[in-house]
């Protein structure tokens, strides 16, 4: 086989082409070649930013947690490719890739990161909380499982406004095990509402592999609460696209619930303060890479199909790797919050004190 150039930086790649069955389902074929390589592009875009927030992390400009998203670019991208005017998406802590998938820009996201009232949650959330309510976007949640139940107050309160969307909500395959989790599964199966419960499943939740941790399909748990489920391929865009598809026309037709199961990896640890590879070997982070890369299954797939050409892969990595440094370059320029700001963005009657109705303190000092 020929290798091609990636635009992954791993030049030994053996990735080939994806299978070519789910480019012929309905959903991908009603993509223009204009959206294929937008897709591509999102998916390097977010490959570009995860790593120029490393290389800012290393340099001791980003404190706290920072959760990378390299390796599993086809799933947001595939998930949020899909949204609607009436579709809305919350997931965990590991939430930059969704964020860029929806449509955010990365200069308020490195902002974020780095701590700066130019944020996207004005410097106050830092890695784990990235929100855009203009996208429909909700973040972004530290509680492992925490997000769930709230995703499935997005699908009550659609159905509730008679609106024909569907929420999705993500969590990893370490979530699954909480008991918030079933909880949010046992009412959205009792209301009928439209939500998606997508599993990340990259494998390890935190550092112990799934194996060991749980039993069982996680995403075939549903049966215990009528609800369809389905799994597959998170390395595969175009798989992600197609199964996504029925069961979001599941929610907004019918407001049913649903799980899907999408198989992933990242090639980073849990966070970047944790090692990559104590829990798992080099040889195997290296063989997904080699063999499995989402963003090169996909440039190999769009090359295959004339849809996308070396050139234009070169220059949209170019493009991406320049927009990073960009967003990297506002962040550094950008000022801190105020010791002022401590007490603003806590309580909406704090910020709004000619609409306040109820009495006492709201802050101790």
């Amino acid at each position: 086989m020929t290798k091609k150039p990636s635009t992954t930086a791993e030049p030994t790649t053996t990735v080939s082409a994806a299978p070519a069955g789910f480019s012929q389902a309905p959903v991908n074929v009603a993509l223009s070649v204009a959206q294929k390589i937008d897709l591509f592009r999102t998916m390097v875009r977010i490959r570009r930013f995860e790593e120029r927030s490393l290389r800012a992390y290393q340099g001791k400009k980003i404190g706290g947690f920072l959760h990378l998203y390299i390796g599993q670019e086809a799933v947001a991208v595939g998930c949020c490719s899909l949204m609607g005017k009436d579709d809305h998406v919350i997931t965990a802590y590991r939430d930059h890739g969704h964020a860029i998938a929806v449509g955010m820009d990365l200069k308020p996201l490195m902002a974020e990161l780095y701590g700066k009232a130019t944020g996207c949650s004005k410097g106050k959330g830092g890695s784990m909380h990235y929100f855009a309510p203009d996208k429909n976007y909700w973040g972004g949640h530290g509680i492992v499982g925490g997000q769930i139940p709230l995703g499935t107050g997005l699908a009550y309160a659609l159905k509730y406004q008679g609106k024909k969307g569907a929420a999705m909500a993500f969590m990893g395959d370490g979530a699954v095990n909480q008991g918030a989790v079933h909880e949010a599964y046992n009412l959205a199966a009792l209301w009928n509402l439209p939500v998606v419960f997508v599993i990340e499943n990259n494998g390890y939740s935190m550092g112990t592999s799934q194996a060991r941790s749980s039993a069982g399909e996680l995403a075939k748990r549903a049966e215990g609460y009528d609800m369809p489920w389905g799994q597959c391929n998170g390395a595969d865009v175009y798989e992600v696209r197609a199964t996504m598809d029925k069961f979001l026309t599941l929610a907004r037709e019918q407001s049913r619930p649903s799980t899907v199961e999408i198989d992933t990896y990242r090639y980073r640890g849990h966070s970047v303060a944790d090692p990559d590879n104590t829990y798992r070997t080099k040889a195997e982070i290296e063989e997904y890479r080699r063999t499995k890369d989402p963003i090169q299954l996909f440039q190999n797939t769009l090359l295959s199909e004339g849809v996308l050409t070396e050139a234009t892969a070169t220059k949209i990595d170019e493009e991406a790797r320049a927009e990073s440094e960009n967003a990297a370059a506002f962040a550094e320029a950008s000022p801190y919050p105020t010791a002022g700001d401590i007490q603003t963005d806590v309580y909406w009657e704090a910020d709004h004190p000619a609409e306040r109705k109820s009495q006492g303190r709201l802050f101790f000092d």
